[in-house]
């Protein structure tokens, strides 16, 4: 049996823990988190919980750090005498792996972790990144506890998990983005706002199916639907002149560039 101690009770946290309870039935839960409503959402899918991160830290064998990055000084701080040779696996946004090495001992074995929303229906994927400290088995726990959630990659720096927080960590803003636009451009040619969203998050939802089921680039997959002189061909003409493709580089390159300024 592995125990996991969650600090910080967010919905990250509780997506998290959710999953593990369901899908590693043999782990011990506990969550810690000051906050009793938070609480008692854990306590609701039955995960027992306590207001005291030294409470719950006791017989850990791993520690998952789910706290906003803002408060993640404080809560090492409090949790620097205490802490042992657990793994600890930190899901704190823009915390790199040297910054938590140093506030937690730079003799711990630590996974840092770069998930994304969908991790809160089961469809996330989350970028990791390991310490030198880190064994063999402790890569394996840390990838089946984050699997619980979806797929995981793992990376080599911290420098690679700025740009997972780019790209995967920000994206869903970008699809949702998309789909904000789509359904728009629906109801200005005077479709219903629910018509126009059911078929823009259906068509969304194949499109995305054909890329991971089928194995084709996606440059094929849109090959594939652009008949020349057709419709599609006239939209993506017009997304070309407009260069939307180089813009979508632009803003994910400004992501990055702000995860690196966050980092520091």
């Amino acid at each position: 049996m592995t125990r996991i101690a969650f600090i910080g009770g967010g919905n990250m946290g509780f997506a998290l823990a959710a999953g593990v309870k369901k899908a590693l039935p043999d782990h011990q839960i506990k969550v810690a988190d000051p906050i009793s409503s938070q609480r008692d959402r854990f306590e609701s899918a039955g995960i027992e919980t306590t207001p005291s991160n030294t409470e719950v830290m006791k017989d850990a064998d791993v520690v998952i750090l789910a706290v906003k990055p803002q408060t993640i000084d404080t809560v090492a701080t409090e949790l620097r005498p205490i802490i042992k040779n657990q793994l600890v696996i930190s899901i704190a946004a823009g915390t790199p792996l040297s910054k938590l090495n140093g506030l937690l001992g730079e003799q711990l074995a630590i996974v840092r972790c770069m998930p994304n929303t969908p991790a809160l229906v089961g469809e996330g994927i989350t970028g990791m990144l390991a310490n030198a400290n880190v064994t063999a088995a402790q890569r394996s726990l840390a990838e089946s506890i984050l699997s619980v959630c979806g797929l995981v990659v793992w990376f080599e720096s911290d420098d690679d998990l700025d740009k997972v927080t780019a790209l995967s960590g920000s994206g869903p803003a970008y699809f949702f983005y998309l789909i904000e636009s789509l359904v728009a451009a629906g109801e200005s040619m005077g479709l219903s706002r629910d018509a126009a969203l059911q078929l823009v998050v259906q068509t969304a939802v194949g499109a995305s199916a054909m890329v991971a089921q089928d194995g084709n680039d996606p440059s094929q997959l849109r090959e594939n639907v652009t008949s020349p002189g057709g419709t599609t061909e006239a939209a993506l003409n017009h997304l070309a002149q407009q260069q939307v493709d180089q813009e979508f580089v632009a803003a994910v390159t400004a992501a990055y560039r702000r995860a690196q300024e966050l980092a520091t």
